[in-house]
């Protein structure tokens, strides 16, 4: 009895979090990829780096979004002049606040830097434990992996490694792959499908690559292939067959956030992005997969 009165408490516990799930009681537990069934679809806030991030949560929620992941350079709101990177206690208070008032949650963080030293990376996880965030998106040095898979154990916290263009570190799946070797599953990927277009990746091919890996993703299509200033446009218009990557990670049974990064129109660009939200759920609705 005691047993399953335990069980039942730590159900309700999650669900308080937002998931219906219970959190991993193991590094090793498969659902640390995906803590709930829904696919779940948030704003990456650079998508509105035009603005301040209050005005990215208003646009959020005005697509009807509850997700959104910060970046650290953004400005706060036009009454609060600091950023993620020098936030203060009360700044972050107010920020909790807008989001409430917005039922926007803070789901990811990134892509921020991990360095390897135990000072500067607890700075980061103790920042995203105290604003309740799952994810940590970067791009450590190789050698940071060991320090930052303790602080994962530690608090919880998710780090997805994210692929910007080549040539950078992790442009490539391998190297993403590398550094998961043999570690336990609360490292991953961020899987960013425009990138991988900009450096002549097939993204249905690097996701199939990533699969049990896969932890987040920008998602992204573009106008053209192979080309580094390709610009993204509505998602099933573009040249990553969207539906392709949509059924591939139906097939790995995905679950998890995508954050869309609009990198083009940066005015007015939520048209575009309502057109991408539109076109997700047609087809995630195809795959008899739910989204929220």
């Amino acid at each position: 009895m005691r047993t399953k009165l335990l069980i039942i408490t730590l159900a309700l516990l999650a669900q308080t979090c937002g998931c219906g799930q219970m959190e991993p009681v193991s590094q090793d537990a498969d659902s640390v990829m995906g803590d709930c069934g829904d696919w779940r679809l948030a704003i990456q806030a650079w998508t509105f780096r035009k603005f301040t991030f209050f005005e990215a949560v208003d646009k959020t929620a005005s697509l009807g979004l509850e997700y959104i992941e910060a970046y650290p350079s953004q400005k706060i709101s036009s009454e609060i002049d600091l950023t993620f990177a020098d936030i203060t206690p009360v700044a972050k208070q107010k920020v909790k606040r807008k989001l409430a008032q917005a039922g926007v949650k803070l789901v990811n963080y990134g892509v921020v830097g991990l360095p390897n030293d135990q000072a500067g990376c607890r700075a980061v996880f103790d920042f995203a434990r105290d604003m309740g965030i799952e994810t940590i998106v970067s791009e450590p040095l190789p050698e940071a992996f060991d320090l930052i898979e303790k602080l994962c154990e530690e608090y919880r916290i998710k780090v997805a490694v994210h692929n910007h263009p080549k040539p950078s570190r992790y442009w490539n799946p391998d190297t993403v792959l590398e550094v998961c070797r043999g570690r336990g599953k609360w490292i991953g990927s961020c899987a960013d499908t425009g990138h991988w277009m900009r450096s002549g990746l097939n993204p249905v091919e690097a996701l199939r690559k990533l699969e049990g890996r896969i932890i987040s993703l920008h998602f992204k299509d573009l106008n053209e292939f192979g080309v580094r200033r390709a610009h993204d446009v509505p998602w099933g218009s573009g040249k990553g067959d969207v539906k392709a990557m949509l059924a591939e990670l139906d097939r790995q049974n995905f679950s998890g956030v995508f954050s869309v990064e609009y990198e083009y129109n940066w005015e007015n660009s939520v048209p575009q992005i309502r057109q991408s939200l539109e076109y997700f759920k047609k087809i995630a609705k195809e795959l008899n997969r739910t989204t929220k």
